[in-house]
């Protein structure tokens, strides 16, 4: 069975968007004053967190209907 690449792909946006997220919540809020006080770490972390684990349930999920297909054969 190959791998799936949702996998890696899903994988390396969780990662990259719990960095984000977690950069979004330590860091100070006056750095965001020029934004008009909008947190966008915060913001664009957790939108890559749920992109990445999208991307993570298809994979297990396409893994889960190839695993039961190999068993009906």
């Amino acid at each position: 069975m190959s791998m799936d690449i949702r996998f890696p792909i899903g994988f390396m946006f969780t990662i990259i968007g719990l960095i984000i997220t977690a950069w979004g919540l330590i860091s100070s809020p006056e750095i965001y004053k020029k934004s008009l006080n909008v947190n966008i770490n915060l913001w664009t972390g957790l939108a890559v967190l749920v992109f990445g684990l999208i991307f993570l349930l298809m994979s297990l999920a396409a893994q889960a209907k190839n695993k039961k297909q190999d068993e009906k054969k």
